[in-house]
């Protein structure tokens, strides 16, 4: 397994470099930049402001000189908040993401698998139907639709939550169960499939044969093995909590990473765009790469290769 995670890991380092080189280049080709305002400013003090930040070197040296700093783990500093790195801004914004991410997963996986289990179980019956409907609608519906009427209904009719901020414990719910229940229905979906093809496995009936109880072949005989599709799920889906999170802190007006991310878009913050971008690109990696060694845990078949 280490020589596995070894090699992999080693493979992600021409991926991140051609992520980071891609990067660089489309902020610096997009139209305006980052002192660009409605007031304009004078010339003397923007040639000075490009002079401090390197901008005035051509653009392959500006390209070098931040590989530079990025083999050392600098991030550079940010071009939007005065005397800040990007490295102090993503250390500052970075947990609230994870937070919200980590709520919303838990809460897909605490709605999506027990709904795609019973709804193989109960095959062709009124409890699948609904499941599936369920699920059917978490596909259909997005997070930019979802929320705001969450918002709305919860919110603002029944003041139940607050509609903005990050500083309760109840700020976390809305939030996490527009980003979760989007990934719940895919859960339930993949989980309904692979216990459906478990269900009817040759073990399977020889476990009913030998008179074991249905409670104990789903949980113990049936669930590892239609899990599997769902494991496989899991990299890509957090992958999409965590950009989805960009759209969410958005709405919500939460202070994490993916709303620095997308002001640093409109800001013309190259530097900081480019972190973000490096961070998310190598959290993925690595969640890959947790999702690879579950898969070999749980099915036997599978070798670390």
């Amino acid at each position: 397994m280490l020589r596995f995670a070894l090699r992999r890991l080693l493979q992600t380092i021409p991926v991140m470099f051609c992520i980071v080189t891609a990067t660089f280049f489309m902020v610096r080709f997009v139209p305006g930049g980052p002192f660009t305002a409605e007031k304009a400013i004078p010339p003397e003090i923007l040639r000075n402001l490009e002079a401090h930040y390197g901008l005035d070197q051509p653009l392959w040296k500006q390209y070098a000189n931040y590989l530079g700093h990025l083999a050392r783990g600098d991030l550079g500093p940010s071009f939007k908040y005065t005397n800040r790195s990007v490295n102090e801004i993503i250390g500052e914004k970075l947990p609230v993401s994870l937070e919200l991410g980590g709520w919303a997963l838990l809460i897909a996986l605490l709605l999506g698998l027990p709904l795609g289990v019973l709804a193989a179980v109960k095959r062709n019956s009124i409890v699948d139907y609904v499941c599936s409907a369920v699920g059917m609608i978490g596909i259909c519906v997005p997070t930019f639709v979802l929320g705001p009427l969450l918002a709305l209904a919860f919110g603002i009719h029944l003041r139940w939550f607050n509609v903005s901020g990050w500083y309760e414990a109840g700020d976390r719910i809305l939030p996490a169960v527009t980003l979760g229940f989007v990934y719940a229905a895919y859960i339930m979906r993949l989980t309904r499939g692979g216990m459906l093809e478990v269900l009817h496995q040759d073990f399977i009936r020889t476990a009913r044969a030998k008179g074991a109880s249905e409670t104990r072949i789903v949980l113990k005989h049936a669930l590892r093995g239609g899990l599997l599709p769902v494991v496989s799920f899991l990299g890509p889906a957090i992958a999409g909590i965590l950009t989805g999170s960009f759209v969410i802190e958005t709405i919500f007006q939460i202070p994490g990473l993916g709303r620095e991310f997308v002001n640093s878009a409109f800001n013309r913050d190259y530097t900081l765009v480019l972190g973000t971008v490096i961070l998310y690109a190598g959290l993925i990696v690595v969640m890959n790469l947790l999702v690879d060694v579950v898969q070999v845990w749980l099915n036997p078949k599978l070798k670390f290769e």
